[in-house]
C-alpha cells in the first residue's frame, strides 16, 4: 500500500470547536478545571454534539473529493484524546468523513500545522489563530455566536475575501490609517502596477483557485469566490492587478468604498467571509459564518 501524502490536497485543520458547538463545554474549560471539561465531555461521548460554526463549510468541502481525493480535513484541538473520541464519534454521526487528528491536552497546537502543511486553520482560540499566522499559515478565529443561515447553493462552496491585510500585505492599509483617504488613494494611484505583496489567506486563494480548476464543470461541487473591500475606484486597480498578476482569478469583486459589507455578503450568501477588522466581522457574522484574521495593522495590539 503506497503511503498516504497531504502534498496535493487542500487541508483544513480545524479545532473541535469551530466544527462543534462545544460553547457550554468550552465554558467549562475556560474556568481552569480541565479535569471537570474532560469528565463533562466523557459523560456525553455517546451524545453527538451539534454542529458549529464552520460544520457548513467543512461539509461542502468534503464533498470535492467525490472526484477525487482533493481534501482533507484534520482536527487539531487543545482538548484531550478521550474528548477526542467524542469529536470524531461526532463527525461519524453527521457523516463528516474526517479520519485524522491531532489532540494537545490544553497545550498550543498550533506547531502541528507545518507537517499537516496545512491550507487553513481555523479556531476559536485567538492565541493559537495569531500563534498560526506568525509561523506563515493562513488561519483565522471563528466567531462561535454567528448563527448558520441555510444557502441556497447546494452545489457552491462560497467563500468571500477581505483585501488588505488578508489577500494582499496591509501596506495600503497601513498609509491609510497613518495619513488618511487622500494619501490612501495617492499612493494605489501610484503604485497601481506594483503588485501588492500576498497577505495572510493569499495561499488559501490559490489553493482553491488551483481547485477549481482541477474540478472542473462535472464536479458535483463548484467553488466560486469573492473579493469584499473597502477599496473604491481608483484604488481598485491595484487590487485587480495584483490577481492578475499571481495568476489567480475571483469570480465576483466588490468595491465598496466604505458602505456596510454585512447587506452584499447577505446577497453573495458565502459559506465563510474572511476580515482583518472586528468592525466588519461584527456587520457579517448575522449574515455568514465568519472568521477574523488577526494580522496586518488594525490587530497590531
Amino acid at each position: 500500500m503506497a503511503a498516504f501524502t497531504l502534498e496535493d490536497k487542500l487541508v483544513v485543520a480545524i479545532s473541535s470547536r469551530a466544527l462543534f458547538d462545544f460553547e457550554e463545554e468550552n465554558e467549562v474549560y475556560e474556568t481552569g478545571d480541565l479535569a471537570e471539561y474532560e469528565a463533562l465531555q466523557r459523560s456525553r461521548l455517546n451524545v453527538p454534539a451539534k454542529p458549529g460554526v464552520a460544520f457548513p463549510l467543512i461539509g461542502k468541502l468534503l464533498k470535492l473529493n467525490a472526484g477525487g481525493h482533493h481534501v482533507e480535513v484534520v482536527i487539531l484541538s487543545r482538548s484531550d484524546p478521550i474528548s477526542g473520541l467524542r469529536a470524531f464519534s461526532s463527525c461519524k454521526a453527521h457523516g463528516l468523513a474526517i479520519e485524522r487528528g491531532v489532540f494537545t491536552r490544553g497545550r498550543p497546537p498550533f506547531g502541528y500545522l507545518k507537517p499537516l502543511r496545512a491550507s487553513l486553520f481555523l479556531s476559536a482560540n485567538p492565541d493559537d489563530v495569531r500563534a498560526a499566522l506568525d509561523a506563515g499559515f493562513p488561519a483565522a478565529r471563528v466567531l462561535p455566536e454567528t448563527p448558520q443561515a441555510a444557502s441556497q447553493y447546494s452545489d457552491e462552496i462560497r467563500i468571500a475575501f477581505d483585501g488588505d491585510a488578508v489577500l494582499f500585505s496591509d501596506e495600503a492599509e497601513r498609509v491609510f490609517q497613518s495619513a488618511g483617504l487622500s494619501a490612501f488613494v495617492g499612493h494605489e494611484t501610484t503604485k497601481k502596477d506594483s503588485p501588492l505583496a500576498g497577505g495572510p489567506l493569499k495561499p488559501l486563494l490559490a489553493a482553491l483557485h488551483k481547485l477549481q480548476k482541477i474540478a472542473g464543470d462535472a464536479a458535483p461541487m463548484h467553488i466560486r469566490t469573492a473579493l469584499v473591500t473597502a477599496r473604491s475606484a481608483p484604488a481598485h486597480e491595484r487590487a485587480i492587478r495584483t490577481l492578475m498578476a499571481w495568476n489567480i482569478e475571483i469570480d465576483e469583486a466588490m468595491f465598496l468604498g466604505g458602505l456596510d459589507k454585512g447587506a452584499f455578503l447577505r446577497e453573495f450568501e458565502p459559506d465563510f467571509f474572511f476580515d482583518d477588522q472586528i468592525g466588519h466581522c461584527e456587520s457579517a457574522r448575522v449574515v455568514t459564518a465568519t472568521g477574523h484574521v488577526l494580522s496586518g495593522i488594525s490587530n497590531a495590539s
